[in-house]
């Protein structure tokens, strides 16, 4: 291989990678929705604010859930929206405005299509039958079946086509149509055609990811093992949104009281029981692991450094246990120690396997944190609270002991390990001038 195809192939790696970067931090920014949209339908079941005995409080719980089911249900509009804005570079209001007119318009022709598919796993879901037994198309936003994926691909489509041709110039009779406003037009048109491609494509597509939810639902443990691997390793990456978004948002489908939905985030927070997978096994990583590896990393600090280093893994410790972010701490090891992050990463993959082995289930709409773990302590379809904070308390112990020998043993320059800067190296004096 030339030394020019090599940089070629090199450069051509790097760039998807970072194309691949971007796509992973634009979806935070509709990821960020999911905790409004949990914690406001939360509210509105029947443990908390509905109480059958109380009318006033049934009409406070039934206002809470319909917002919060409101947002649920448009989750691939948001993913839209949010996708399009945090992918374009410099996105402003017609950005936006871009990926709402190309979601509209990609999810009207994506529901004809199907609905005149051969596919009857596809077409069931567009389909509503009348009380004369007619049958229409079904315009309930929950019903898309390519769910959040078409969000994502509409909103990667609108800010591309955004940046492209916000500053275009037409001919003087059409410079009206120039500029910003060219860009609703050609993603309306570029929407419709993606809209037939995938009315034709999807059906095989679709009926596939409903067999692996399928499976996941049947190998619970090895499927979330695996998720919460790979959900650990990307995180340096910025890539673990991807996966995320799938199994919370897209796999499994459920139906519960006649509504249907998908991904196990939204199944566990309308009731499904069973839902929750791929979250229970994070609560013993992050409200527990993690303050004990913090604890290790702390303690490892010499004496004179603790207090500094203290400040930062206590603060860290105790944001991980009530809200579940992690970052603070895991990003203190996972570049100078590779070593620990690969075995917090499989630590979490046990966790996640275990608790789904054990038919433990509880949710989340942030993170697994204190916070969720008490909104959600009562819930109808949480089980084994107690066996998780008590597996949870077990992690805080291997997590801190195994941090403090690996530390030690390897002599890992976590921080305060690390040599003073003002320390001299051996055999040269204070005044040499290398």
């Amino acid at each position: 291989m030339s030394t020019a195809s090599a940089e070629g192939g090199t450069s051509f790696w790097s760039s998807a990678f970072a194309v691949l970067q971007r796509v992973g931090r634009s979806l935070m920014m509709p990821i960020a929705v999911l905790p409004a949209a949990g914690l406001l339908l939360r509210f509105g079941q029947e443990d908390l604010l509905g109480r059958s005995d109380n009318a006033l409080l049934d009409k406070v719980a039934s206002v809470f859930a319909a917002a919060g089911g409101a947002l649920f249900d448009n989750l691939p509009l948001l993913f839209a929206i949010g996708v399009a804005i945090g992918f374009a570079k410099k996105a402003d209001g017609s950005t936006a405005l871009a990926a709402l007119v190309g979601y509209l318009v990609f999810d009207q022709v994506t529901r004809r299509m199907f609905f005149d598919s051969s596919a009857e796993a596809v077409k069931s879901k567009v389909t509503l039958t009348l009380q004369d037994g007619s049958t229409v198309i079904n315009q309930a936003a929950s019903s898309q079946p390519t769910g959040v994926l078409g969000g994502i691909m509409i909103g990667l489509v609108a800010a591309v086509l955004w940046q492209r041709y916000y500053r275009i110039r037409l001919p003087s009779w059409l410079a009206f149509f120039g500029g910003r406003r060219f860009v609703q037009i050609v993603t309306a048109v570029t929407a419709l055609a993606l809209g037939v491609i995938f009315g034709l494509v999807w059906p095989p597509i679709g009926t596939a990811l409903t067999s692996f939810g399928d499976w996941l639902a049947t190998h619970s443990a090895l499927g979330a093992g695996v998720y919460g691997v790979a959900n650990r390793l990307l995180i340096p990456l910025g890539l673990h949104h991807f996966v995320n978004s799938i199994v919370w948002t897209v796999i499994p489908e459920c139906t519960v009281n006649g509504v249907q939905a998908a991904g196990d985030l939204k199944c566990y927070a309308i009731g499904q029981d069973g839902a929750g997978i791929f979250m229970t096994g994070f609560f013993p990583v992050l409200m527990f692991g993690v303050p004990g590896a913090a604890l290790a990393i702390w303690r490892a600090a010499p004496s004179h450094k603790r207090a500094a280093v203290g400040s930062i893994m206590v603060g860290g410790a105790l944001t991980a246990f009530v809200t579940g972010i992690t970052e603070p701490v895991e990003f203190a090891f996972i570049f100078v120690a590779p070593m620990l992050f690969v075995v917090h990463a499989l630590l979490t993959g046990v966790s996640m396997a275990l608790m789904a082995a054990m038919d433990t289930r509880l949710g989340f709409s942030f993170s697994a944190g204190g916070i969720d773990m008490l909104l959600n302590a009562t819930k109808s379809n949480t089980h084994g609270l107690v066996l998780i904070i008590l597996i949870g308390l077990a992690y805080f112990v291997v997590y801190y002991l195994l941090f403090s020998f690996l530390i030690r043993r390897l002599d890992i320059l976590t921080p305060g390990r690390e040599p003073d800067e003002d320390t001299v190296p051996p055999g040269r004096g204070a005044g040499s001038s290398e």
